[in-house]
């Protein structure tokens, strides 16, 4: 007998025991109410700065390193520098981690257009919070990268990351912006002269040798992947019933992005997250970031949609309960 059915069923039949955990009624679909609410734009707000921080941080880790091993800039030892797509994945995967943990209270600490398009499919916030959140998150995305292609304008100082001048070629106001951003997540983050435009501005884009198919389905697996993780990380049943093991729910999402970042790098780039993805192609705004954009909405939409059923109505059962109420009732 499984542990759904020792914890539910009772002695005798039809009989069922109280719950050991607390489902969240289902959001309703429109709240109007909510639109009168400080806390939806306190929700909003924190959505929007925390997929501009993601942005910042991680296109500019992208930027630094396509320049780091370039070796026409760099030399030719450039193929041994760079953080590498170890630390591009460590990266996106550290700052979910910290930008969930920071705005998980505030906003659910979505930071991403397809998490919210699951939790939207699962009945978790509404329609009304579903699209302010996405269109937070795009803008958000949109000047978090805005700002890399201002800082990538001139030279930093080539090797010294840690030290506190300001590099030739900036400005105070410059500098006193980069040292603002990046004090505020404390994350620092040394650019190793870095051309916006010369590397990509960070956009996604699908990598040669592989078919629109493959990319697609890299980013409806990678999403998959990422929305599962957080439907399993925020559980309450998963809290009530293994409270003995302590989840700290920011940990496994950011360790799912930063494994499918390692698996999927090669193929697009990473897309699995749609603000990211328009928000370098938005700034980035060259022909090679608009083909192909399409997978970057499709393939995420897909995975979160594809997530939010295989949670919703197969481990935690939601057909087969709404089947049995069916009857009940019939």
């Amino acid at each position: 007998m499984g542990k759904d059915e020792v914890m539910e069923s009772g002695g005798a039949a039809g009989e069922f025991a109280a719950k050991d955990y607390t489902d969240p009624p289902p959001a309703p679909l429109i709240d109007a109410a909510e639109l009168g609410s400080w806390s939806l734009y306190r929700a909003v707000i924190a959505e929007f700065i925390a997929t501009l921080l993601f942005l910042y941080i991680t296109v500019a880790t992208v930027i630094g390193y396509k320049h780091q091993t370039d070796t026409s800039a760099s030399g030719a030892d450039a193929a041994c520098g760079g953080v590498g797509v170890l630390g591009i994945a460590w990266a996106f995967g550290g700052m979910i981690f910290i930008l969930v943990y920071c705005t998980a209270g505030i906003s659910g600490g979505h930071i991403n257009p397809a998490v919210t398009f699951g939790l939207f499919l699962a009945r978790k916030v509404s329609l009304v919070r579903a699209i302010l959140y996405i269109v937070a998150q795009c803008l958000g995305a949109i000047c978090g990268v805005g700002l890399v292609k201002a800082f990538q304008s001139a030279y930093f100082n080539r090797y010294g990351g840690g030290a506190n001048t300001l590099s030739a070629g900036y400005s105070k106001g410059t500098g006193l912006a980069a040292e603002i951003i990046g004090t505020f997540v404390l994350v620092y983050t040394a650019f190793q002269s870095a051309y916006f435009n010369r590397y990509g501005g960070g956009a996604n884009e699908l990598s040669d040798g592989y078919s629109k198919g493959t990319g697609l389905a890299a980013e409806i697996i990678g999403t998959f992947v990422l929305v599962y993780t957080v439907f399993s990380a925020t559980d309450p049943k998963r809290n009530a019933r293994d409270s003995h093991v302590p989840v700290l729910a920011p940990l496994p999402i950011g360790f799912a992005v930063f494994m499918v970042h390692l698996a999927t790098i090669p193929i697009t780039g990473t897309g699995i997250n749609p603000a990211r993805s328009i928000g370098a192609a938005v700034i980035f705004n060259n022909e090679k970031a608009w083909h192909n954009h399409w997978i970057f909405w499709v393939g995420p939409f897909v995975g979160a949609a594809i997530a939010a059923f295989y949670h919703q109505y197969i481990l935690r059962a939601g057909a087969i309960k709404a089947l049995g109420s069916f009857r009940s009732n019939a």
